[in-house]
């Protein structure tokens, strides 16, 4: 065990290093959600969504689990450039532990999906927010739980794949109905009955539920309670499931 944890800080290490030499990339994965915050949320403000909290308390973590989902979702599209490159090659003949292979990478992402979430998070204050920091702090809790089990599967499906164009199509057809279904934008219960019970599938609704009863201050509710047993439960299947796919992968 200190061995994979040695190696999984080296490989955090390395990859946190990359991020920070493009700068880029960091500030262009904010844009959609900045777009979303400053375009698509005044829009809404004083209008009853039919949730906890105000406008602001509604759309700010929806926004934040939807930054989580795409970011996380896309990650492993790093590693098929890398395979092209012959970095994965020249990885098999080491011997770090290919779980950190896997999770150095998965902890990169998660502090690049904070610090991006602090960002919106401060723009949303200067914009009116108002949530508790407790809440907020929670809500930063299930984008990371969140980024763990997105990315360590992101990561595996990129392992299995040769080309962007293989992966792309794939990560679409499953965060685009997923972010609709989970109420992101809006609550569930604005639609109809029907749509409200197919969003109950979809286990990143709990997690917008519990981050939006998180920034209104409902603790108590059931909510949050119910988001962290999903998050704790997707996490544990996404990490088994894309640490074997990985192994099998040969990385």
């Amino acid at each position: 065990m200190p061995h994979v944890i040695a190696d999984t800080a080296l490989i955090f290490r390395r990859h946190l290093r990359q991020t920070l030499r493009s700068k880029p990339a960091m500030v262009f994965g904010l844009v959609q959600p900045l777009l979303f915050l400053v375009f698509f949320g005044p829009l809404l403000t004083g209008i009853p969504l039919g949730g906890e909290g105000d406008s602001w308390q509604t759309i700010v973590p929806g926004i934040l689990i939807q930054l989580g989902m795409f970011s996380a979702s896309f990650a492993g599209i790093g590693i098929i450039f890398e395979k092209r490159m012959g970095v994965i090659e020249r990885m098999r003949v080491t011997p770090v532990s290919r779980l950190a292979l896997l999770m150095g990478r998965v902890l990169k992402d998660v502090v690049q999906l904070l610090v991006q979430s602090v960002v919106v998070v401060l723009v949303a204050v200067a914009m009116g927010l108002r949530a508790p920091l407790p809440g907020i702090l929670i809500g930063f809790g299930f984008v990371a739980a969140l980024t763990v089990s997105l990315a360590s599967l992101s990561y595996a499906l990129a392992m299995r794949v040769e080309s962007p164009q293989g992966f792309a199509p794939v990560i679409n057809s499953v965060t685009m109905p997923a972010m609709l279904l989970s109420g992101i934008l809006l609550p569930m219960s604005l639609g109809p009955r029907w749509l409200d019970i197919a969003s109950h599938f979809v286990p990143f609704r709990y997690l917008v539920d519990g981050v939006r009863a998180a920034f209104a201050g409902d603790y108590g509710d059931g909510k949050i309670g119910l988001a962290c047993l999903v998050a704790t439960g997707l996490a544990a299947v996404a990490v088994t499931l894309g640490t074997r796919l990985f192994r099998q992968a040969g990385a």
